[in-house]
């Protein structure tokens, strides 16, 4: 079973890809940059902003299948500057309960879609 994702709570795909792929038991959820799905651009300036919005993209294409992020169990996080680790980090962690947090790889990139500061992939299972 494959099932594209698709929900107007977050950023429309701005190229020939899906916002996710359920596949019965584990979702895809292609990169989230910090659109906001309202207005239709990047809105926040800062690493804090811009982590906030990648990650209230994720929760609402999770939400579009009845899940929460508390199913993730992988993520992928890209920065423009990885000296804004720590920043993003300060972010990310309120969007997990404490001790359910997924496993992550967090990677430096030369640039990202619409100049965005960061870019958020997950994995999630279903079910849990």
């Amino acid at each position: 079973m494959k099932a594209i994702l698709n929900t107007e709570r977050a950023p429309k795909a701005i190229g020939p890809y899906s916002q996710g792929i359920d596949t019965g038991n584990l979702m895809f959820l292609s990169g989230q940059i910090p659109i906001c799905p309202a207005k239709g651009e990047i809105v926040a300036t800062d690493i804090e902003g811009q982590t906030r919005q990648s990650l209230e993209n994720v929760k609402a294409i999770l939400e579009s299948c009845g899940c929460t992020m508390d199913n993730v169990v992988k993520t992928t996080v890209f920065l423009k500057d990885i000296g804004d680790f720590g920043k993003m980090n300060e972010v990310y962690q309120g969007f997990f309960n404490e001790g359910n947090y997924p496993a992550r790889s967090a990677v430096q990139v030369a640039a990202l879609p619409k100049d965005a500061l960061v870019e958020i992939e997950v994995i999630a299972l279903k079910g849990e």
